[in-house]
């Protein structure tokens, strides 16, 4: 089991078990779900973490069932977007065992993106302690099985009830649950951006904020009027330059190489993305990671040495593009098949995360 500054999950719960409020519910939803039908993030487990940030520090944390929340109209929030948020998976494996996968790295990535937004960051004590005694209340909703898993959503957001443009003062912490299985299904098509920006230099492309999704929908919407699922962002300068595909990050095999855009202000440090990077690494998959212009895409496509796109994320962990579109031009990419670099890549993550692989770099943490 991976260890945090020296703490792993069992010695977090015995030192800080009670700062944890615990309520628990009378009757579970569970059996009232059809796991075989369920469209992503619309269905949530039984309870809820949440802890507030009030008079410059942390709250007692506490875990309750699954409700709605009074705000005010007034809430920051809603006015100036103070919101930030991660996404998680927890997996099961044959023997109901649960795992994280580098879990270590989201709670950094948070911290990081609410010091971006002005907004305090989190206690690690607080975010493992009460992430684990959360997924063991609900860990019936974890199935079992490759292609299944529950999708964590911790996030923060500003709560004071005013609305200078100030930040907050007051902040909550949560983090909710809901079972998931593929995010895309079928094939995805995109469309590669000319005019839309993701992000720009200097601004909060690499944080995980709230507004950096909701900027997205309208030229996305624009996209799937046309018959394209996602849109692939270039840089806002000359849109010349390809940096990610809709939520994910996004790679490109042209030959038998495989190329990302490197992390910067702009694009965001996917956990998937990095651990793609060193799974190439350990399967002697030469991995590059350098800027990539549109015209080297386009021409590699031309000429047939183009031979994958796919993005990565954690909710999709690898989806395959099978076309672009680029100045009304559609390119047809070559059919996926089981020796894609994709699919190769794709089950060697799976593997790790279901504990169906050795785990040699420690990214599996244990929920005990």
């Amino acid at each position: 089991m991976t260890n945090f500054a020296g703490l792993n999950s069992t010695e977090m719960s015995n030192t800080y078990t009670s700062n944890l409020h615990i309520e628990k519910v009378e009757t579970s939803k569970l059996q009232d779900v059809n796991f075989d039908d369920l469209a992503f993030g619309r269905t949530f487990t039984d309870h809820m973490f949440m802890c507030d940030f009030i008079d410059g520090q942390w709250q007692q944390p506490k875990i309750m069932p699954y409700q709605s929340m009074p705000m005010e109209p007034s809430a920051r929030v809603f006015h100036y977007g103070q919101a930030v948020f991660e996404g998680m998976k927890a997996y099961k494996d044959d023997d109901g065992n649960v795992f994280l996968f580098r879990p270590e790295e989201n709670f950094k990535r948070i911290n990081k993106s609410s010091a971006r937004l002005a907004m305090p960051e989190f206690p690690k004590e607080y975010f493992f302690e009460g992430l684990t005694t959360l997924l063991n209340l609900d860990k019936d909703w974890i199935q079992p099985g490759v292609g299944n898993s529950l999708y964590i959503r911790p996030f923060a957001i500003a709560i004071d009830s005013a609305i200078a443009a100030a930040p907050s003062e007051n902040y909550r912490f949560m983090i909710i649950c809901s079972p998931a299985k593929a995010y895309y299904k079928g094939t995805v098509k995109v469309l590669i951006a000319e005019q839309f920006s993701r992000s720009a230099n200097g601004g909060v492309g690499f944080a995980k904020a709230a507004g950096n999704y909701a900027a997205q929908f309208y030229p996305t919407n624009l996209a799937q009027q046309k018959g394209y699922q996602q849109v692939i962002w270039t840089d806002a300068d000359t849109h010349t330059f390809l940096e990610e595909a809709g939520t994910m990050n996004v790679f490109f095999r042209i030959n038998d190489t495989l190329i990302t855009a490197p992390t910067s202000d702009r694009i965001l440090d996917g956990v998937t993305r990095k651990s793609l990077i060193q799974l190439a690494a350990d399967n002697d998959i030469t991995c590059e990671v350098r800027p990539i212009k549109v015209s080297e895409i386009v021409e590699a496509s031309n000429n047939g040495t183009l031979k994958e796109i796919f993005g990565a994320g954690t909710a999709a962990v690898i989806s395959p593009i099978s076309g672009f579109e680029y100045q009304d031009t559609y390119h047809e990419l070559p059919e996926i098949d089981a020796s894609s670099y994709s699919s190769i890549l794709k089950q060697k993550m799976l593997n790790i995360q279901h504990n169906l692989a050795d785990d040699k770099h420690h990214w599996r943490y244990e929920v005990k």
